[in-house]
């Protein structure tokens, strides 16, 4: 009876290890086809700590995915954010690090710069974007 119930409490610690290891597949954004419209400019971004000008490279799809790559001179990315419609994953020094998840509940420094995709898909023929969102000010030329 003792060597059936060691066995049984081992194969219930077992399962219970190789649940818990389990992740969560990771939200898969698709890659930028010749069909996705792309703006270049420039995007002078500010906050309560700092205030950067860089050059903003902008892809986005019919469907509603977006990209954008914030560099400053000499190409050195500084932020790359991707999202779609639920998802976003921002990344960079800027970022100070990465994070990946679901829109609504991302951290409030990052607010500002996922309100940008409709900002700037709602105004594809505009030059000059502007967007104010607490102390982050974004302003973008293209």
């Amino acid at each position: 009876m003792g060597l059936r119930r060691n066995t049984a409490i081992s194969l219930c610690a077992l399962g219970f290890c190789l649940a818990s290891c389990q992740t969560a597949p990771r939200h898969q954004f698709p890659a930028p086809s010749a069909d996705w419209q792309v703006r270049t400019g420039q995007l002078a971004y500010t906050d309560a700590k700092l205030s950067l000008i860089g050059e903003v490279l902008v892809r986005s799809s019919k469907n509603g995915d977006f990209e954008l790559t914030f560099t400053k001179a000499g190409g050195v990315t500084l932020l790359t954010l991707r999202q779609d419609a639920q998802f976003g994953q921002i990344e960079g020094p800027l970022a100070r690090g990465r994070w990946t998840g679901r829109i609504a509940e991302a951290p409030p420094r990052f607010r500002g710069w996922f309100q940008l995709r409709d900002k700037i898909v709602n105004a594809h023929r505009m030059t000059t974007v502007r967007h104010e969102a607490g102390a982050q000010s974004f302003t973008l030329r293209f």
